[in-house]
């Protein structure tokens, strides 16, 4: 069976993966300026035509709960102003707005990249990852390393690991028990591609500017 490499919301043309990635690190820029509407309406999105990612979106959300936290409190307690019903103990208004926005920001982040992941799955990453490398490849970069030690990684985050077990994966060179190769099916690059993320990076752009 073909990899799914994601879909370009309701329509069922099939992105590159390498332009699906491109467009992710895009929003991950994009995101850093958005304000609560557009928040709001990229979540929304998220949760009408990536369905697939809510359960793994959740997770990171648990996983990060007290980044969050931390973040939330530091920025909150951080900036100056009129604090809350005038209590020397409450955080600030101004603070409480930026810590609000942030969390947001990162909590969307992390549904961005629940979908991404949903969308490609490992393989398919890798070959985004790859396509997103390859320049490097053409100036005599070993890039199939990092790939493999990419899959490598991938393949056990399927289930828990030992504190620390992440290190001795990326030091080691063996693939994991079960798993003998890495297949990995690169399609060539459209001029669709080309234009659908064009047009994404338009439209992260204005909603940037606006």
């Amino acid at each position: 069976m073909a990899p799914a490499w994601g879909h370009l919301l309701f329509w069922k043309t099939e992105l590159h993966p390498t332009a699906l990635l491109i467009c992710w690190l895009c929003a991950l820029v994009a995101i850093q300026f958005f304000g609560y509407p557009l928040i709001l309406l990229l979540a929304v999105v998220i949760a009408l035509f990536g369905r697939e990612a809510l359960p793994s979106w959740w997770q990171y959300l648990y996983r990060a709960r007290w980044l969050l936290l931390a973040l939330w409190l530091v920025l909150a307690y951080g900036a100056p102003g009129d604090a809350l019903f005038d209590q020397d103990w409450l955080p600030t208004w101004a603070g409480l707005d930026a810590a609000n926005l942030q969390a947001l920001r990162l909590i969307l982040i992390l549904g961005c990249l629940a979908w991404l992941f949903a969308s490609l799955g490992r393989n398919g990453l890798v070959a985004a990852l790859l396509g997103l490398l390859w320049p490097f490849r053409q100036r005599g970069f070993d890039i199939d390393r990092l790939v493999v030690r990419l899959a490598l990684v991938l393949e056990h985050l399927k289930t828990p690991q030992a504190k620390g077990a992440w290190r001795q994966m990326l030091r080691t060179h063996t693939l994991p028990e079960g798993l003998d190769s890495i297949s990995i099916s690169f399609p060539a690059w459209r001029i669709f591609d080309a234009v659908a993320l064009v047009f994404l990076t338009i439209v992260l752009l204005v909603a940037v500017v606006l």
